[in-house]
């Protein structure tokens, strides 16, 4: 899969008639800049879509996403009425140069005792010594704030994971390479946090760990309580693991005897490198 290509920031704002490119959610469009004192900005927006996904996996675009056609009008989301999208000169390319790094989403998945957030840490410190700015969105550390009122029920999984990737989104606009670990067992839901992002800003790792091998290690006994009977629902014991089909990334143990994490976090870097992550 190719890098996204990224466009160019707005252009600087003088006294002067200028007519440059404003670049958001994927389109080119005129910008005016008018010798008022006061810089008008005319921006004709494409109509967007938001993706839904029910507890069947049902997925139904609604029109009219974030952005209607007219910036000016007051949008109806979801549940929000009589919102309106605010633009901002700094754009994420602006914040890229700052960081000298290029903001992406880096979604590690698998089953629990897979090594997901011990590959996640080691990338964190890797990136971290090159001098990049990372952060992790950790299944279990979301749910101790963000998504602590969510159970492990089918709607609760599907609305867990859609806010992890929405916070993703936002801390891939903001420049960081957003590294998000999380069992995330069904294919919709990945499918519908990549179709967030810009094509290429979404990198999905398949920790792709068999499950005698996870339940062996059992590092916080779930797997024991899940045999038991005193855990329903689990993850590869009485609940679906639906492993990807297209990730930009597996990374195979199939034995005990596994690559480390730092190891397997190395072939994450590599694949940033060769992407032109790691630069602005």
């Amino acid at each position: 899969m190719n890098a996204i290509g990224f466009k160019p920031a707005l252009p600087v704002i003088s006294g002067s008639k200028k007519l440059g490119l404003f670049s958001f959610n994927g389109g080119n469009q005129p910008i005016d800049f008018k010798p008022r004192g006061v810089c008008l900005i005319k921006v004709a927006m494409e109509e967007t879509q938001t993706l839904k996904v029910d507890v069947q996996g049902k997925v139904d675009k609604l029109a009219n996403g974030h952005a209607g056609k007219n910036h000016s009008h007051l949008s109806t989301i979801g549940n929000s009425t009589n919102i309106k999208w605010h633009e901002c000169p700094v754009e994420k390319i602006d914040r890229q140069k700052l960081l000298l790094q290029k903001g992406c989403v880096i979604w590690i998945t698998g089953l629990s005792g897979s090594g997901k957030s011990s590959v996640a840490c080691a990338l964190s410190q890797m990136l971290y010594q090159r001098g990049k700015l990372s952060y992790i969105l950790d299944g279990d550390n979301v749910r101790h704030g963000l998504n602590r009122d969510l159970s492990f029920k089918a709607e609760d999984r599907v609305e867990n994971i859609r806010r992890v990737g929405e916070v993703a989104k936002l801390f891939a606009d903001a420049g960081f390479i957003c590294i998000a670990c999380l069992i995330s067992p069904y294919k919709r839901d990945r499918a519908v946090c990549r179709a967030m992002l810009p094509s290429g800003d979404f990198i999905e790792v398949y920790m792709d760990v068999p499950l005698r091998v996870c339940e062996d290690r059992d590092p916080k006994g779930l797997y024991k309580l899940a045999r038991a009977g005193k855990i329903k629902g689990f993850t590869g014991i009485d609940d679906p693991y639906e492993s990807p089909l297209d990730a930009e990334i597996v990374l195979q143990c199939n034995t005990g005897d596994c690559s480390t994490p730092c190891d397997m976090a190395g072939k994450v870097i590599s694949y940033l490198e060769e992407k032109g992550y790691l630069q602005a």
